[in-house]
């Protein structure tokens, strides 16, 4: 088993609003396609609070390719994604890193 990290900076006052698109829109796409979520997490310390940090589980690097390119492709978040941007856009940048749990990990090892 393999995790994504995830961190996604949120353009200035816009937060609330991926945060929204997140829990209506993003998150029921997802199960339709098998992505599995293990959390999310906002800023109250750190660099900025600006930024959406969440973690993704995924079986294998091939898992990961195959669901994700057809959340990427999938019609309804094309259009639902678009429609939540008509006021302009939400997320400045995203940054992703895929990880490997050590043999002595409490979530779990290869």
């Amino acid at each position: 088993m393999i995790h994504e990290l995830r961190l996604y900076r949120c353009m200035p006052g816009r937060l609330p609003d991926l945060l929204t698109r997140f829990e209506t829109i993003t998150l029921p796409i997802w199960r339709r396609h098998g992505i599995r979520q293990t959390g999310f997490w906002t800023t109250v310390i750190g660099d900025s609070n600006l930024d959406l940090t969440y973690l993704l589980e995924w079986d294998s690097l091939a898992e990961r390719e195959t669901k994700w390119l057809a959340f990427q492709i999938d019609p309804e978040w094309i259009t639902r994604r678009a429609e939540t941007e008509q006021n302009g856009q939400i997320v400045a940048n995203v940054t992703n890193q895929i990880l490997l749990p050590t043999r002595f990990s409490a979530i779990g090892n290869p």
